[in-house]
């Protein structure tokens, strides 16, 4: 019997189609302008592009200009889109004028180069959504969305949801526990189950986002809610029944004319998702140099030691629970990878000589480096655990499942505070997930920078690993 699928892969599709269509418009009209203004587009002119790509790309990432639009405005990208091209071209001038290299290149080029970027970056965008617009009216790209709570706050969003076909969302019904004559107008027509049923669809997948629709004065039953939502990786937005901009610190969305208050989503948006990337991508690169010559030298000692492979792969579940093959060097004598993984205890039988070693100072994790740069996991993230151990710690512990809104990390939080190797106790599980959270919670960059540099004196050791 295939069993049920409980986790869904999420990603902005969006993004990658803009980043592109934003590189080969600005590369294009500097031939065009070239062409328009009859000068050749020598080497000179290749370092100008180089600056203005850079620097128009991580521009719009501190704008947040790739982030999802489905609930956004065009008008809005479309003004993040010219701000960035902006700087990029203010940016070059300002470069150009302090290497004094400005002389050596045609200005109407330049300007006609902005003129055609402008306009062209404007019906990229156009076309493009567009296209996306109408692959959505077709029923392609679309989210499956449900309303907790047929409310009135409810029923305005389920108008925005029916009259905006660009936002890609297909509505897959109200959950309510009321009576038909206590809801509002005629919502019990659109209600398909119990708020139980809808939580139960969720974990399944079957649902992509979900709104929570009832009056905040229903705190316990929300909060009731929420816990059994941390227990899935589905996307989770309060419908406020007052505006709550100018009230709590919390990040507000749009669906239309209503307003979504953000509560269980990724800390990686925009230009955070960037400049996770980018530390991902150099520190990880720079320790795989640092590191090349212990990787040897670990890997002569698993082949030399014990019989079987030096290196070990074991599935886990990335980020929104996109199941990922986890790299380790072998410390042990079997290769579990099953439905049933036995955590490693002290005097561990299956452990080798060799391999106690590797465990006790984490070097059989350093193979985690590659699953860094391929971008599975990250430097810093809660740290994947088995899929039996993910399974059977969803049920116990409350808001597990919160922890696969960020990639899993090789060091973390948890880790530099004590709480890793074995997890025999249930409060010790509670402990990690707490400090996972509180890490995804308060995420920076310099938090990131703090856990790496105290892993070098608290993260490779401590008393429960074995």
């Amino acid at each position: 019997m295939k069993p049920t699928r409980t986790f869904k892969p999420s990603s902005n599709s969006g993004a990658s189609i803009y980043r592109t269509t934003d590189i080969a418009v600005l590369i294009a009209t500097l031939f065009a302008a070239g062409i328009a203004y009859g000068i050749d587009i020598k080497q000179g002119y290749l370092i100008v592009l180089g600056v203005v790509l850079v620097t128009y790309l991580y521009t719009a990432e501190l704008l947040n200009l790739y982030r999802s639009w489905r609930a956004g405005k065009f008008r809005e990208m479309v003004f993040y889109t010219w701000a960035s091209l902006i700087v990029a071209f203010s940016t070059l001038f300002l470069v150009a004028f302090l290497f004094k290299f400005s002389e050596q290149l045609s200005r109407v080029t330049l300007v006609l180069w902005f003129a055609f970027s402008f306009i062209g970056l404007f019906l990229s965008r156009f076309l493009v959504r567009a296209y996306k617009k109408n692959r959505r009216r077709l029923g392609l790209s679309t989210k499956k969305v449900a309303i907790i709570g047929a409310t009135e706050s409810g029923a305005n969003l389920f108008k925005q949801i029916t009259e905006h076909d660009e936002l890609g969302y297909e509505f897959v019904g109200f959950y309510e526990d009321r009576k038909p004559e206590r809801l509002f107008e005629d919502l019990h027509y659109h209600v398909e189950g119990s708020i139980d049923s809808a939580v139960s669809k969720a974990k399944q997948g079957d649902i992509d986002v979900l709104f929570i629709a009832l009056p905040f004065k229903a705190e316990k039953r929300i909060a009731d809610i929420l816990v059994k939502l941390g227990n899935s990786t589905v996307d989770v937005h309060f419908i406020p029944d007052f505006l709550l901009s100018n009230l709590i610190h919390a990040r507000i969305e749009h669906i239309g004319d209503v307003d979504t208050l953000s509560v269980f989503e990724s800390p990686y948006l925009g230009a955070r998702e960037f400049i996770k990337r980018t530390e991902d991508i150099l520190v990880g690169s720079f320790i795989l140099l640092v590191i090349s010559p212990i990787l040897l030298f670990v890997a002569l000692g698993v082949k030399f030691t014990s019989k079987g492979p030096v290196l070990f792969k074991q599935d886990r579940y990335g980020l929104g629970g996109e199941k990922i093959r986890v790299w380790k060097f072998r410390s042990m004598t079997v290769m579990e990878n099953s439905d049933v993984v036995t955590q490693a205890k002290k005097g561990d039988a299956r452990i080798t000589k060799f391999g106690g070693f590797l465990r006790r100072t984490s070097l059989d994790e350093l193979p985690q480096f590659f699953n860094v740069i391929t971008g599975q996991m990250s430097i810093v993230g809660p740290r994947p655990h088995a899929v039996s151990h993910n399974e059977e710690y969803r049920q116990k512990v409350e808001f597990y499942m919160l922890r696969h809104k960020v990639k899993p990390g090789i060091t973390g939080w948890a880790q530099i505070n004590g709480w890793r190797g074995e997890t025999d106790t249930l409060e010790k599980m509670e402990r990690r997930v707490e400090h996972d959270l509180f890490y995804i919670k308060h995420w920076s960059l310099w938090f990131d920078i703090k856990i790496i540099f105290l892993t070098f004196f608290k993260g490779f050791v401590g008393k429960n690993a074995y």
